[in-house]
């Protein structure tokens, strides 16, 4: 701001050394970047934009940021968003940002399990597993889920209970 004020009068852009078609900003970059150590990644400048593009989108509404990007809603979500990992970090843990019911929703929809079937007569003994190991590991991380059991899905099941109308 300090130097926007200190410009002359009717100024609009303060750094004007790069303005000029005949500067290549690419070489520069790519000089910049072997020279911290880095290798040079795809599509240098979209790349930077596409980023830059979903940080603010975390933050401002989609009108606002490509408003001030200079491009469409539509070209920002073609081209430009990305997941990242702190998305699917975010959406592996219980999210505090979500409403309680929806948190609580998330976090049993996380650990839920395929339900048992019913006991019929006597119990079954399962046969060695081909990997203890994993099978073992796998067990010993496994929690029930009892609210599943008593959920509709264990009671109905994933397919419809009435005629579709398909034919089938």
């Amino acid at each position: 701001m300090q130097v926007f004020e200190q410009a002359e009068p009717g100024t609009d852009f303060l750094i004007t050394r790069y303005r000029g078609g005949n500067s290549n900003l690419r070489t520069q970059l790519l000089r910049i970047i072997k020279k911290a150590g880095l290798k040079p990644w795809p599509k240098l400048f979209q790349s930077l934009r596409s980023t830059r593009q979903t940080e603010l989108s975390e933050i401002y509404p989609a009108h606002v940021v490509c408003a001030w990007l200079g491009n469409s809603e539509d070209v920002a979500k073609g081209h430009y968003l990305q997941v990242t990992d702190s998305h699917f970090t975010r959406a592996a843990q219980l999210d505090p940002e979500l409403p309680d019911s929806s948190a609580e929703k998330a976090a049993q929809n996380a650990a839920q399990q395929p339900a048992v079937p019913a006991r019929r007569g006597s119990q079954t003994i399962l046969q060695k597993p081909e990997n203890p190991e994993i099978s073992g590991e796998i067990r010993s991380n496994a929690t029930p889920c009892k609210a599943l059991q008593n959920s509709a899905m264990a009671l109905v099941g994933l397919e419809p209970t009435r005629f579709m109308g398909d034919g089938f």
